[in-house]
């Protein structure tokens, strides 16, 4: 017995010595900060500091599939140094920042990095993915697979029938104006955006279709905006049912491989098998960035458009009130009232794009906590850096 228990623990040692010598320092952060909690929302700063990079590669927590990228990556070339008026450094550390790139006329004006993250690294989007998915709706409407955003959600989503989003359209999935009662708190474990992803599915239905449906409304649809991560999840079943290929599939042949992302993304899975699309697109910056001028430049990759004539426009500007003097939501978008538009996510995510300017911003990185509502200051701060840039590249004419 004794001689059993020595042979284990010499495999254990000499496999614990084998991963150490050929894994990279992503995965050794990883190993030395493993998250013990299955939900993100309740990680510490020093696993989330660790995981955020490399989520893709934990599979006990999550499976994934790869967004293929092509041969020819759209260049990025450099330009002049962007004088912002404000100390970078001084921001990045209050911001946690792991990454902050301003692209402005197509050249990189700023790209600094923290975290020890680099531009060969991949973050974590968080629901700056939710801009990615309703720009495949899009698609496959400019394909044919969907009709109109005034359909019925429950024509592309049969296990819907019956539900409280049996009369809901996609243009209110959307905008999040569904009716359908939710809970967004990240800092209550008992809210329905800490509960969703943990529920056992019903047999032969997708997760998120069996927890949504289950829902109760508490408006006429159309009426009420509530954020809920929930209902994206469902307009990303709407369209990869609709255009019958998996997510990473669909944005990889329109998006990734035609506009020229350098890098494969890798897009977190639930546990029935569906890419977890208000969330968790794994990616370079670089091409964070490259997907906001994408989507300034029209939706055209390859010479070829995307999306429907019109569709950026509706998209990105105000279609429900939020509440907010100065801002809405859009497609999955969040507007500003002077035309600029935002795809963000909790914990410091985001591509900032101002068509007026054309500039984009993206950022990634870990804020203390998910959003200002839990705490600190960080997204003010950040849509404050936000205006600064602009006023950086207003100033530079007059010069």
């Amino acid at each position: 017995m004794k001689k059993w228990i020595i042979s284990i623990m010499v495999l254990l040692v000499v496999g614990c010595g084998l991963f150490w010598a050929t894994a990279d320092k992503d995965m050794r952060r990883l190993a030395l900060n493993l998250p013990t909690d299955t939900n993100v929302l309740f990680w510490s700063t020093p696993e989330r500091d660790a995981a955020f990079r490399a989520l893709d590669r934990l599979p006990v927590l999550s499976q994934s599939r790869v967004i293929a990228a092509g041969e020819n990556a759209y260049p990025l070339p450099e330009g002049a140094p962007l004088d912002i008026d404000l100390d970078v450094e001084a921001f990045m550390e209050s911001q946690r920042a792991a990454a902050l790139i301003v692209v402005h006329d197509g050249k990189v004006r700023l790209e600094k990095y923290g975290l020890d993250f680099g531009p060969e690294g991949r973050w974590t989007s968080f629901s700056v993915a939710k801009s990615f998915t309703s720009t495949l709706v899009g698609a496959a409407i400019k394909d044919g697979h969907i009709k109109s955003i005034d359909d019925a959600v429950s024509d592309y989503i049969p296990d819907l029938k019956g539900s409280a989003y049996d009369n809901v359209t996609i243009k209110q999935l959307l905008t999040m104006t569904s009716g359908v009662k939710w809970n967004e708190d990240y800092a209550d474990p008992q809210s329905d955006v800490a509960l969703f992803t943990a529920h056992k599915a019903d047999p032969g239905v997708d997760v998120t279709v069996s927890y949504m449906r289950q829902l109760e409304s508490e408006a006429e649809p159309g009426t009420k905006w509530v954020y809920k991560t929930g209902e994206t999840n469902l307009v990303g079943v709407l369209a990869s049912s609709a255009a019958n290929k998996t997510l990473s599939e669909y944005l990889s042949e329109k998006i990734w491989k035609p506009f020229g992302m350098e890098q494969d993304a890798t897009w977190l899975l639930g546990s029935t098998g569906h890419e977890i699309s208000g969330c968790c697109i794994q990616a370079a910056t670089r091409d964070y960035a490259r997907f906001g001028l994408f989507i300034m430049g029209g939706g055209i990759a390859n010479g070829e458009q995307i999306l429907p004539e019109g569709w950026i426009a509706e998209a990105t500007t105000k279609q429900a009130d939020i509440g907010r003097p100065g801002q809405g939501y859009g497609y999955q978008w969040w507007t500003l009232d002077d035309g600029a538009y935002i795809a963000q996510g909790i914990f410091g995510q985001g591509i900032f794009i101002d068509p007026t300017r054309q500039l984009v911003i993206a950022s990634n990185g870990n804020w203390p906590q998910a959003t200002d509502l839990q705490g600190g200051d960080q997204g003010e701060e950040r849509l404050a850096f936000y205006r600064q840039v602009q006023l950086a590249i207003d100033r530079e004419p007059q010069q």
